[in-house]
């Protein structure tokens, strides 16, 4: 069927039209208006006189349909905004035209229109403009009502905010909503009918899914519990019904919301452990007008620093990165969205020392953020030269050159794989914590650690993995049914490195308060049941078994260390084994004197001799632990240059002059 144009789903009625429409109303009006008066009160009009009125009448509604912009709005979806705006147009109109019918009558009584034809005239036109617009948008309605998608929804939240949701679902164009029931969060107006629609308790919800037929739930309340959302998540999942919810609701009370503003439920959400409250004036302090160079500035955390970074206004930021496309991307985003001049972008990695110092001498960063590191387990466990390169050679690249070149402060990014590592690389950045916390006391940079676990979305994670397998079909993949892990969201965790970063005066490892750990096969079965699938049925989860050097359950702190608090409620500070700079210093350097023999076995045992709390897990490695707990006498590096233990060890020796490394 075709339908006329201004019916078309397709187009819009033109501004023209609709100004041209409503000044024929008004000539209607204006001779209803003449027509009731003539008749029943038998008023006779100086018809010549009457015909100018009526000219300077048009004159007056066209300079108030101008000026209120009456045509402007959509027909189609003419909301109270705009039959608001005709009453305001009319009335302002309306008095205008009084004003002036009394300056005529003082003129000369013969020019005056008695007010009962203006008082008609009005409610005409007033009663005329709005009914053509509602009459219209039924039109509309109906027409479009069979090829509209349909959906039964149920809105959960705080009462002040179910209507203003009803008004703004009721005049979508592409779906029709029929607002089943509200579920008023507090219960405390159960049982009430609010603009038509019966107010329920949150346990008559299931009853409601099953008699309702409901296909969408949404969420309109500001400060959910979590536990309430995860309820609302499982619920629904279990119904088979879609949910949603609306994250600003500030636009919605101001009248700037659209459909598009509702959104699905993210993982993070149902993580969330409320707003963290940050001192910004000390951050600002400690980096505005600073030269501050952001190590790993491509990756999750690096790339999220560097947002932050900016509303302190700093000198300038350097961007350090070897990724070439997404350090390409971070580039883009900085000058589009950020509008920020002030960066330099350099392409190196932190394990060429001669390039890293010709960054340093160009630029002489008094602030150091060193996010650069690898950091996948698995891979890390079957290439542990490469973790070492990076992880520990390179972080004691950036760090040596921070004090050769004065840096005021060196923030370093570690993690919870760290403490009693199973893995080598947490050892790796186990080893890099000890050597900048030795060398903080032998120079002026004040050398801080900040250390906390696995950020939700960072590249490689869980979250993403999981996504995919998702959009796919499944399987889930899950490594054991009792793993957990701690997690951060990727702003949450960077706004707490600046902030520990400030807090700071050089040696500390700061832990941040990571919550409670989440089993991962929980995270799977709720990233499953948001994207709309039945867990077990639709996607499977299957455990495929710990991979090299990963271990069940993570910590904060080892056995030996206890945790101090600061300041700040989510930061806590560790109390850790300290380490003598020297010894450390020609550890460091033996192990670099190492990397060219290729000896992976070898490089493991002086890991675990310098970090004994390091038992391998579910790796090639573990047979070293053995061998090592055999004998723990001695300094450090005696033990690491202990050839009849390195014989042991390992098949093939190094063909090193120990007494030239001691010494």
């Amino acid at each position: 069927m075709r339908y006329p144009y201004l019916l078309s789903k397709r187009h819009f009625a033109p501004r023209w039209i609709v100004f041209l429409i409503d000044l024929i109303l008004c000539a209607f009006a204006i001779l209803a208006a003449i027509f009731i008066t003539v008749n029943l009160s038998h008023y006779t009009f100086d018809w010549h006189i009457l015909a100018g009125f009526c000219f300077i009448i048009l004159g007056v509604r066209l300079i108030s349909f101008i000026i209120f912009r009456t045509y402007s709005g959509i027909i189609r979806y003419t909301s109270t905004h705009d039959i608001i705006r005709i009453f305001y147009c009319l009335t302002a109109g309306e008095a205008a035209i009084v004003l002036l019918d009394g300056l005529l009558y003082f003129v000369s009584p013969a020019l005056f229109t008695p007010f009962s034809f203006l008082w008609i005239e009005y409610t005409m036109l007033l009663s005329t403009m709005i009914s053509s617009r509602l009459v219209f948008k039924a039109l509309f309605a109906r027409n479009f009502v069979t090829i509209r998608e349909k959906k039964n929804v149920v809105i959960y939240g705080s009462e002040q905010y179910l209507v203003m949701l009803k008004h703004v679902l009721a005049n979508t164009p592409d779906i029709q909503f029929h607002i089943t029931a509200f579920i008023d969060s507090s219960n405390r107006s159960a049982g009430k009918i609010l603009a038509g629609v019966k107010i329920y308790k949150y346990k008559q919800l299931p009853d409601i899914f099953i008699k309702e037929d409901v296909d969408m739930l949404i969420i309109a309340q500001k400060l959910m519990n979590v536990t309430r959302k995860k309820q609302l998540l499982e619920l629904c999942s279990e119904f088979k019904v879609e949910i949603k919810e609306v994250p600003n609701l500030d636009k919605l009370v101001s009248g700037d919301f659209s459909i598009n503003n509702i959104k699905n439920i993210k993982i993070e959400d149902l993580l969330e452990r409320g707003v963290i409250e940050l001192d910004d004036d000390n951050v600002r302090q400690q980096l505005k007008d600073k030269s501050i160079l952001v190590t790993g500035a491509a990756g999750s955390i690096g790339s999220e620093i560097v947002r932050q970074l900016t509303k302190f206004e700093p000198r300038k930021i350097i961007l350090l990165d070897i990724a070439e496309s997404p350090l390409y991307e971070i580039e883009l985003e900085l000058h589009e969205s950020c509008n920020l001049k002030d960066f330099a972008i350099e392409l190196a990695s932190i394990r060429d020392k001669d390039v890293l110092e010709t960054i340093f001498r160009k630029y002489r960063p008094e602030v150091v953020y060193h996010a650069g590191a690898y950091k996948h387990v698995p891979m890390i466990e079957n290439l542990p030269m490469e973790g070492v390169k990076t992880n520990i050679i390179g972080t004691k690249n950036v760090a040596d050159l921070a004090v050769t070149y004065g840096c005021e402060k060196f923030v370093m990014i570690s993690t919870d794989k760290a403490v009693n590592p199973t893995n080598v690389m947490g050892c790796t950045k186990r080893m890099a914590e000890i050597y900048i916390q030795s060398l903080n006391r032998e120079s002026k940079t004040a050398f801080v650690t900040t250390r906390f676990g696995n950020v939700l979305g960072s590249n490689g994670s869980v979250i993403p993995r999981f996504s995919k397998q998702i959009e796919e079909g499944g399987p889930v993949t899950v490594t054991h049914p009792d793993i957990t892990r701690f997690f951060m969201t990727i702003p949450e965790a960077c706004q707490l490195v600046l902030q520990a970063g400030a807090l700071g005066k050089g040696g500390e490892i700061f832990v941040f308060d990571m919550g409670e750990s989440v089993k991962i096969v929980d995270l799977a079965k709720n990233m499953i049941r948001l994207s709309g699938y039945e867990v077990g049925r639709e996607i499977k989860i299957v455990y495929t078994g710990l991979r090299p050097g990963e271990k069940l359950y993570e910590e904060v702190l080892n056995k030996e260390e206890e945790v101090l608090p600061t300041l700040y409620k989510r930061i806590n500070r560790a109390k850790v084994r300290e380490y003598d700079f020297a010894e450390v210093q020609k550890i460091f350097d033996y192990i670099e004197a190492t990397l060219p023999y290729q000896n992976d076995f070898n490089l493991i045992r002086i890991l675990k001799i310098v970090v004994p709390e390091f038992k391998s897990n579910n790796s090639v490695f573990e047979k070293l632990d053995d061998i090592l707990k055999e004998k723990k006498g001695g300094s450090l590096l005696s033990r690491i240059l202990d050839s009849p233990e390195m014989e042991k060890a390992f098949a093939q020796g190094l063909e090193l002059d120990k007494n030239q490394v001691i010494n």
